[in-house]
Protein backbone atom coordinates (compact mmCIF):
# COMPACT_ATOMS: atom_id res chain seq x y z
CA UNK A 1 0.00 0.00 0.00
CA UNK A 2 2.89 2.16 -0.08
CA UNK A 3 4.45 4.18 -3.74
CA UNK A 4 8.54 4.25 -3.53
CA UNK A 5 9.73 7.77 -1.66
CA UNK A 6 9.97 10.62 -4.33
CA UNK A 7 13.56 12.09 -4.44
CA UNK A 8 16.49 10.87 -2.28
CA UNK A 9 16.17 10.17 1.73
CA UNK A 10 19.02 10.16 3.43
CA UNK A 11 19.31 7.00 5.78
CA UNK A 12 19.90 8.29 9.09
CA UNK A 13 16.46 9.58 8.32
CA UNK A 14 14.98 6.82 7.26
CA UNK A 15 16.33 5.31 10.46
CA UNK A 16 15.35 7.73 12.86
CA UNK A 17 13.74 6.90 16.23
CA UNK A 18 11.75 10.21 16.17
CA UNK A 19 11.79 12.91 18.75
CA UNK A 20 10.21 12.93 21.70
CA UNK A 21 8.64 16.44 21.41
CA UNK A 22 7.54 17.90 18.96
CA UNK A 23 9.85 21.23 18.89
CA UNK A 24 12.74 18.56 18.87
CA UNK A 25 11.23 17.51 15.50
CA UNK A 26 14.56 17.98 12.82
CA UNK A 27 13.65 20.76 10.17
CA UNK A 28 13.93 18.32 7.41
CA UNK A 29 11.88 15.55 8.89
CA UNK A 30 8.78 17.94 8.69
CA UNK A 31 9.32 19.19 5.05
CA UNK A 32 9.50 15.85 4.03
CA UNK A 33 6.11 14.58 6.26
CA UNK A 34 4.67 17.62 4.42
CA UNK A 35 5.70 16.53 0.77
CA UNK A 36 4.25 13.24 1.43
CA UNK A 37 7.37 11.77 1.10
CA UNK A 38 8.23 10.21 4.52
CA UNK A 39 6.11 8.31 6.75
CA UNK A 40 6.07 9.50 10.68
CA UNK A 41 7.73 7.02 13.20
CA UNK A 42 5.77 7.74 16.31
CA UNK A 43 3.11 9.56 18.18
CA UNK A 44 4.96 12.59 18.48
CA UNK A 45 5.32 13.20 14.53
CA UNK A 46 1.88 11.91 13.58
CA UNK A 47 0.64 14.48 15.66
CA UNK A 48 3.07 16.77 14.20
CA UNK A 49 1.80 16.63 10.52
CA UNK A 50 0.45 20.00 9.14
CA UNK A 51 -2.47 18.41 7.34
CA UNK A 52 -3.32 21.99 5.69
CA UNK A 53 0.18 21.83 4.31
CA UNK A 54 0.40 18.04 3.29
CA UNK A 55 -2.77 18.82 1.29
CA UNK A 56 -1.70 21.48 -0.50
CA UNK A 57 1.32 19.09 -2.07
CA UNK A 58 -0.98 16.19 -2.72
CA UNK A 59 -3.84 18.56 -4.43
CA UNK A 60 -1.13 19.58 -6.69
CA UNK A 61 0.89 16.27 -6.96
CA UNK A 62 -2.59 15.42 -8.44
CA UNK A 63 -2.63 18.40 -10.65
CA UNK A 64 -6.15 19.32 -8.85
CA UNK A 65 -5.06 22.48 -8.17
CA UNK A 66 -8.18 24.23 -9.60
CA UNK A 67 -10.26 22.07 -6.84
CA UNK A 68 -7.86 23.03 -3.58
CA UNK A 69 -10.30 25.41 -2.32
CA UNK A 70 -13.13 22.93 -2.52
CA UNK A 71 -11.51 20.23 -1.32
CA UNK A 72 -9.99 22.13 1.51
CA UNK A 73 -13.27 24.07 2.86
CA UNK A 74 -14.56 21.46 5.44
CA UNK A 75 -10.33 21.47 6.95
CA UNK A 76 -11.01 25.64 6.84
CA UNK A 77 -14.71 25.44 8.61
CA UNK A 78 -13.18 23.53 11.44
CA UNK A 79 -12.71 25.34 14.82
CA UNK A 80 -10.46 24.09 16.99
CA UNK A 81 -8.12 21.65 15.42
CA UNK A 82 -7.35 18.14 16.70
CA UNK A 83 -6.11 15.32 14.77
CA UNK A 84 -9.12 13.06 15.25
CA UNK A 85 -11.05 16.38 13.57
CA UNK A 86 -8.56 16.84 11.35
CA UNK A 87 -8.20 13.54 9.13
CA UNK A 88 -12.05 13.35 8.82
CA UNK A 89 -12.05 16.73 7.49
CA UNK A 90 -9.76 16.35 4.75
CA UNK A 91 -11.46 12.84 4.02
CA UNK A 92 -14.56 15.20 3.63
CA UNK A 93 -12.94 17.05 1.02
CA UNK A 94 -11.54 14.41 -0.94
CA UNK A 95 -15.01 12.26 -0.81
CA UNK A 96 -16.87 15.30 -2.07
CA UNK A 97 -14.57 15.84 -5.01
CA UNK A 98 -14.82 12.13 -5.85
CA UNK A 99 -18.64 12.29 -5.83
CA UNK A 100 -18.27 14.90 -8.20
CA UNK A 101 -15.88 12.80 -11.36
CA UNK A 102 -16.50 9.57 -13.68
CA UNK A 103 -16.33 6.59 -11.41
CA UNK A 104 -12.72 5.68 -13.23
CA UNK A 105 -10.97 8.93 -11.75
CA UNK A 106 -12.63 8.27 -8.45
CA UNK A 107 -11.03 4.72 -8.54
CA UNK A 108 -7.87 6.68 -9.68
CA UNK A 109 -7.77 9.34 -6.86
CA UNK A 110 -9.06 7.18 -4.23
CA UNK A 111 -5.92 4.24 -5.22
CA UNK A 112 -3.31 7.00 -4.66
CA UNK A 113 -4.42 7.92 -1.55
CA UNK A 114 -4.74 4.77 -0.19
CA UNK A 115 -1.42 3.65 -1.89
CA UNK A 116 0.23 6.70 -0.99
CA UNK A 117 3.95 6.81 0.39
CA UNK A 118 2.64 9.26 3.70
CA UNK A 119 0.89 7.20 6.43
CA UNK A 120 -1.17 10.32 6.80
CA UNK A 121 -2.63 10.26 3.36
CA UNK A 122 -3.47 6.94 3.90
CA UNK A 123 -5.35 7.85 6.76
CA UNK A 124 -7.46 10.21 4.58
CA UNK A 125 -8.33 7.24 2.19
CA UNK A 126 -9.16 5.45 4.89
CA UNK A 127 -11.53 8.15 6.38
CA UNK A 128 -13.03 8.19 2.99
CA UNK A 129 -14.58 5.09 3.25
CA UNK A 130 -15.80 5.46 6.61
CA UNK A 131 -17.74 8.97 5.80
CA UNK A 132 -18.84 7.32 1.88
CA UNK A 133 -22.87 7.20 3.19
CA UNK A 134 -23.39 5.10 -0.26
CA UNK A 135 -21.74 1.59 1.23
CA UNK A 136 -23.27 -0.80 3.08
CA UNK A 137 -21.61 -1.93 6.34
CA UNK A 138 -20.13 -5.20 5.03
CA UNK A 139 -18.97 -3.24 2.01
CA UNK A 140 -17.15 -0.31 4.23
CA UNK A 141 -15.44 -3.21 6.40
CA UNK A 142 -14.04 -4.92 3.05
CA UNK A 143 -12.67 -1.63 2.12
CA UNK A 144 -11.35 -0.68 5.25
CA UNK A 145 -9.43 -3.81 5.39
CA UNK A 146 -5.70 -2.94 3.75
CA UNK A 147 -6.08 -0.45 6.32
CA UNK A 148 -6.77 -2.60 9.12
CA UNK A 149 -3.56 -4.43 7.85
CA UNK A 150 -1.49 -1.50 7.18
CA UNK A 151 2.22 -1.69 8.85
CA UNK A 152 1.87 1.73 9.66
CA UNK A 153 -0.01 2.00 14.04
CA UNK A 154 -1.40 5.40 12.91
CA UNK A 155 -3.56 3.60 10.01
CA UNK A 156 -4.74 0.89 12.10
CA UNK A 157 -6.06 3.04 14.53
CA UNK A 158 -7.27 5.37 12.28
CA UNK A 159 -9.18 2.40 10.27
CA UNK A 160 -11.24 1.20 13.44
CA UNK A 161 -12.37 4.72 14.46
CA UNK A 162 -13.49 6.05 10.57
CA UNK A 163 -16.42 2.69 10.64
CA UNK A 164 -16.75 2.78 14.47
CA UNK A 165 -20.23 4.86 14.31
CA UNK A 166 -21.48 2.27 11.30
CA UNK A 167 -20.40 -0.36 13.45
CA UNK A 168 -21.74 0.63 16.47
CA UNK A 169 -24.92 1.19 14.84
CA UNK A 170 -25.34 -2.40 13.40
CA UNK A 171 -23.11 -4.11 16.35
CA UNK A 172 -24.38 -7.05 16.13
CA UNK A 173 -24.03 -7.35 12.27
CA UNK A 174 -20.59 -6.15 12.68
CA UNK A 175 -19.52 -8.70 15.18
CA UNK A 176 -21.12 -11.82 12.17
CA UNK A 177 -19.14 -10.06 9.82
CA UNK A 178 -15.84 -10.09 12.03
CA UNK A 179 -15.67 -13.29 12.96
CA UNK A 180 -13.29 -14.65 10.67
CA UNK A 181 -11.28 -11.48 11.44
CA UNK A 182 -10.64 -12.55 14.64
CA UNK A 183 -8.89 -15.50 13.43
CA UNK A 184 -6.83 -14.16 10.96
CA UNK A 185 -3.82 -15.00 10.20
CA UNK A 186 -2.55 -11.45 10.52
CA UNK A 187 -2.35 -10.40 14.30
CA UNK A 188 -3.35 -6.64 13.12
CA UNK A 189 -6.40 -7.89 11.45
CA UNK A 190 -7.17 -9.61 14.98
CA UNK A 191 -6.91 -6.39 16.86
CA UNK A 192 -8.89 -4.71 14.21
CA UNK A 193 -12.00 -6.50 15.37
CA UNK A 194 -11.40 -6.34 19.20
CA UNK A 195 -10.96 -2.79 18.97
CA UNK A 196 -13.55 -1.78 16.58
CA UNK A 197 -15.98 -3.27 19.01
CA UNK A 198 -14.69 -2.21 22.32
CA UNK A 199 -18.21 -1.48 24.17
CA UNK A 200 -16.24 2.32 25.07
CA UNK A 201 -13.26 2.25 22.89
CA UNK A 202 -11.24 5.14 22.98
CA UNK A 203 -11.79 9.31 21.29
CA UNK A 204 -14.90 6.78 20.11
CA UNK A 205 -18.79 6.58 19.76
CA UNK A 206 -19.65 3.85 22.93
CA UNK A 207 -21.93 0.70 21.95
CA UNK A 208 -24.43 0.47 24.09
CA UNK A 209 -25.63 -2.54 23.38
CA UNK A 210 -21.97 -4.60 24.31
CA UNK A 211 -21.97 -1.77 27.52
CA UNK A 212 -25.38 -3.72 28.33
CA UNK A 213 -24.73 -7.16 27.59
CA UNK A 214 -21.08 -7.48 26.72
CA UNK A 215 -21.90 -11.15 25.87
CA UNK A 216 -22.50 -10.25 22.64
CA UNK A 217 -19.09 -9.60 21.84
CA UNK A 218 -18.32 -13.44 22.62
CA UNK A 219 -17.80 -14.72 19.45
CA UNK A 220 -14.63 -12.73 18.64
CA UNK A 221 -13.06 -12.70 22.32
CA UNK A 222 -13.31 -16.54 22.37
CA UNK A 223 -11.16 -16.34 19.26
CA UNK A 224 -8.84 -14.36 20.63
CA UNK A 225 -8.72 -15.30 24.31
CA UNK A 226 -5.11 -16.91 24.58
CA UNK A 227 -3.91 -14.58 21.38
CA UNK A 228 -0.10 -15.21 20.94
CA UNK A 229 0.25 -11.31 19.87
CA UNK A 230 0.69 -8.96 22.82
CA UNK A 231 -0.93 -6.28 20.40
CA UNK A 232 -4.04 -8.16 20.24
CA UNK A 233 -3.56 -9.26 23.58
CA UNK A 234 -3.45 -5.51 25.16
CA UNK A 235 -6.58 -5.16 22.74
CA UNK A 236 -8.48 -7.98 24.13
CA UNK A 237 -8.12 -7.02 28.27
CA UNK A 238 -8.95 -3.53 27.45
CA UNK A 239 -12.38 -4.55 25.39
CA UNK A 240 -13.01 -6.31 28.91
CA UNK A 241 -11.84 -3.77 31.21
CA UNK A 242 -14.48 -1.21 29.15
CA UNK A 243 -17.08 -4.55 29.76
CA UNK A 244 -16.03 -3.99 33.37
CA UNK A 245 -17.14 -0.74 33.97
CA UNK A 246 -20.70 -1.88 33.87
CA UNK A 247 -20.56 -6.03 33.77
CA UNK A 248 -17.72 -6.25 36.65
CA UNK A 249 -19.00 -9.53 37.20
CA UNK A 250 -19.58 -10.89 33.87
CA UNK A 251 -16.07 -10.16 33.14
CA UNK A 252 -14.64 -12.03 36.35
CA UNK A 253 -16.65 -15.07 35.67
CA UNK A 254 -15.32 -14.94 31.89
CA UNK A 255 -11.90 -14.45 32.89
CA UNK A 256 -12.36 -17.33 35.32
CA UNK A 257 -13.55 -19.82 32.84
CA UNK A 258 -10.84 -18.76 30.31
CA UNK A 259 -8.32 -19.67 33.08
CA UNK A 260 -9.13 -22.92 34.13
CA UNK A 261 -9.51 -24.11 30.02
CA UNK A 262 -6.76 -21.87 29.06
CA UNK A 263 -4.28 -21.40 31.45
CA UNK A 264 -1.80 -20.22 29.58
CA UNK A 265 0.86 -16.99 30.35
CA UNK A 266 -1.34 -15.07 27.00
CA UNK A 267 -4.55 -15.90 28.89
CA UNK A 268 -3.34 -14.58 32.56
CA UNK A 269 -1.83 -11.96 31.01
CA UNK A 270 -5.30 -11.02 28.81
CA UNK A 271 -7.33 -11.62 32.50
CA UNK A 272 -5.00 -9.24 34.53
CA UNK A 273 -5.61 -6.13 32.14
CA UNK A 274 -9.32 -7.48 32.29
CA UNK A 275 -9.52 -7.09 35.41
CA UNK A 276 -7.44 -4.14 36.62
CA UNK A 277 -10.17 -1.77 37.03
CA UNK A 278 -11.79 -3.87 39.08
CA UNK A 279 -9.17 -4.77 41.29
CA UNK A 280 -8.13 -1.06 41.97
CA UNK A 281 -11.70 -0.60 43.18
CA UNK A 282 -11.05 -3.15 45.62
CA UNK A 283 -7.61 -2.10 46.83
Amino acid sequence: MKQETKGPVSEAIMQRTGARRAGDIPPEVLELLHRGQLETVNLTEWLAVDHEKLLGQIVREHGLEPELEAIMSPLARLGERKMMTVIPAVAAGWLDLMERVSAQDRARIFGELAGHRSDSVRCWAAYVIGLDQRLRLEDKLAGIRPFAADSHFGVREIAWMAVREPIARESQAAIGLLGDWAQDADANVRRFAIEATRPRGVWAKHIAALKQDPALGLPLLEAVKSDPAKYVQDSVGNWLNDAAKTNPEWVLRLCDDWLKASDTKATRRIAARATRSITKGRT
